[in-house]
């Protein structure tokens, strides 16, 4: 059996799953991955050296975000500091409530966390979005409640892209006694994320997401703000998780950091051109696509798209062996597709939910890639479509 040969360089669309290594972060991690392997907490020359490389990435990212250097958490992963984000101070904050707000539309490392929660006896709000995937002011102020510890709404989604009022949510949860949580994996290098400005008690970061090392994350954790922590052993990071830091990989975030933080807006203004190019090119060249998220208040990377009557999975398919890497809104079940929550929560029409696509554009995408990539999704789009209606025994091109 013979695979079909992809016509021309391969295009990657899929900066929100995970960006490439920045070759000169590599260069900032390379010392610390041979010659200064130390481990920080020796007290021998090798790991001194490793010490003070810590302490001056932790000083970094410190102003990058406005933060004092001792309210970070160096974590593994985005989902471990979402996870000590909830689960810790939840838990540190039980005797005064036992009630959370999270919004419909979270990453599941959120949304599993504050579930599992209520085997402990807390209550969980899970707030809804409108149909641009925004969470209303209104909408927050009638979840809080007396007893709520925490609400958690994440800056920029990762599926449809669309960017919340993170200041206006936090002013509201702290009107209520609140601490306020975001997720801002997806936002570093694109948005304002100075935690002042911000307002918020808590923030995680990804490195992989803005041109880092896979294995290296944060927790921002505003001074007063108690976590219980997850793990135990050591009494690393000022005895907030345990375990031997990851020296290399937070070298490496932090020059990725700043490097994003620097070039910030020249990258959003690189990858908003991109971004609307093929959302014209997808919504002109296909009838009745719809743009999920917000149509302005949204990344610069991301282009979110709704087909009716086809699956994302199938489409996502397709454009891979045309050489194309996208993703899209639907996980894969054991013998199904498990529309995205994320998607369910917008309230779309039947017909589209299970036939998601998100194109996450990155530094290295050109215009004349969107150039091929437009016309590519509307040229596969159409075919599924058709053969759905003949499927059915309906006309192909039918409205919704």
């Amino acid at each position: 059996m013979t695979t079909a040969q992809a016509p021309g360089p391969r295009i990657y669309l899929d900066h929100a799953a995970t960006t490439p290594l920045d070759p000169a972060v590599f260069e900032a991690m390379r010392p610390y991955l041979w010659e200064q392997f130390g481990n920080p907490s020796s007290l021998h020359g090798v790991g001194r050296r490793a010490r003070r490389a810590l302490d001056e990435a932790r000083a970094l990212i410190a102003g990058a975000l406005a933060a004092k250097p001792d309210e970070l958490v160096f974590c593994a992963t985005g989902t471990e500091s979402l996870n000590l984000a909830i689960l810790g101070c939840a838990r540190a904050a039980r005797s005064r409530g036992r009630h959370l707000v999270v919004s419909a539309i979270e990453h599941h490392a959120v949304l599993h966390a504050a579930r599992a929660l209520r085997n402990e006896g807390f209550a969980v709000t899970e707030v809804g979005v409108d149909h641009h995937g925004l969470v209303h002011p209104d909408a927050l102020r009638a979840a809080l409640q007396p007893d709520t510890v925490l609400v958690s709404v994440g800056l920029a989604n990762n599926e449809i892209g669309v960017v919340q009022d993170v200041a206006e949510l936090a002013r509201l949860a702290h009107e209520a006694g609140a601490a306020f949580h975001t997720d801002a994996v997806q936002a570093a290098g694109q948005l304002d994320i100075n935690v002042d400005r911000l307002g918020v008690d808590l923030l995680s970061l990804a490195a992989h997401k803005f041109y880092g090392p896979v294995g290296a994350a944060l927790l921002y954790a505003r001074k007063g703000v108690e976590l219980a922590r997850l793990s135990f052993g050591g009494p690393q990071e000022h005895d907030r998780r345990a375990g031997t830091e990851n020296v290399p990989g937070i070298v490496g975030m932090a020059a990725a950091l700043v490097r994003a933080e620097h070039a910030r807006e020249a990258r959003t203004a690189h990858c908003t051109a991109l971004r609307d190019a093929l959302i014209q090119g997808v919504l002109s060249g296909v009838p009745g696509a719809m743009l999920t998220g917000h149509p302005t208040r949204r990344l610069p990377s991301i282009a979110s798209f709704a087909f009716r009557d086809i699956e994302g999975e199938s489409l996502l398919i397709n454009l891979d062996l045309e050489g194309i890497e996208v993703s899209t809104g639907a996980a894969c079940a054991v013998g199904s597709v498990e529309p995205s929550h994320v998607i369910q929560a917008l309230g779309l029409p039947a017909r589209y939910v299970a036939g998601a696509l998100r194109c996450s554009v990155g530094l290295a995408n050109t215009a004349v890639e969107m150039a091929r990539v437009a016309p590519a999704i509307a040229r596969h789009v159409a075919k599924l479509m058709d053969l759905a209606s003949a499927r059915h025994g309906a006309q192909p091109g039918s409205a919704p």
